[in-house]
């Protein structure tokens, strides 16, 4: 280090200074200054592919609640849609066995209606038939009754008397 000291030159130095500085000055004007736009042109756009990639993680969750919404009204409405159809259905059910029920009671009360006029009928013809065995009978009974001259007087006398207390 001695050796340094007596070999040193004030004008070297300061000739060796200045070459620096200029060296320096030249390198932040033409070297530096265009690693550094680089550097910060590189980290603008790392910054902006993160916002991107932020924005796209965003939208990508945005997306998939809406996915998630669109599922569940879809679910929503297909439920709605089967209990709308089992209604529907149930009502058809109901309609039918009501209809079916209706067209039993009338089957019913026009069975019962023919049966009745069946019986009507039966019954007419059955008292025309007794009319006509009892006048058969009377005529028989009247006959054997109005042979002998006696029973007729008896029955002309019976007849009177039922008709003078008829008229009292």
């Amino acid at each position: 280090m001695g050796k340094l000291f007596e070999d040193f030159s004030l004008g070297l130095f300061f000739w060796q200074a200045i070459l620096f500085i200029a060296l320096i000055l030249l390198l932040k004007k033409f070297a530096w200054k265009p690693i550094l736009d680089s550097v910060n042109e590189r980290e603008e756009g790392i910054k902006n592919a993160l916002d991107s990639a932020e924005k796209a993680k965003l939208e990508m969750q945005n997306l998939q609640a809406d996915n998630q919404k669109l599922l569940k009204e879809a679910r929503a409405e297909r439920e709605s849609m089967l209990k709308e159809a089992r209604d529907i259905k149930n009502k058809m059910i109901e309609d039918a066995k009501g209809e079916a029920q209706d067209q039993a009671n009338k089957m019913i009360s026009q069975a019962q209606a023919a049966i009745e006029s069946e019986k009507k009928a039966a019954m007419a013809e059955l008292k025309n038939h007794v009319a006509g065995l009892s006048l058969e009978i009377a005529e028989k009974v009247v006959r054997t009754e109005l042979s002998n001259k006696n029973k007729q007087l008896e029955l002309v006398e019976t007849m009177l008397g039922e008709k003078s207390l008829n008229e009292a």
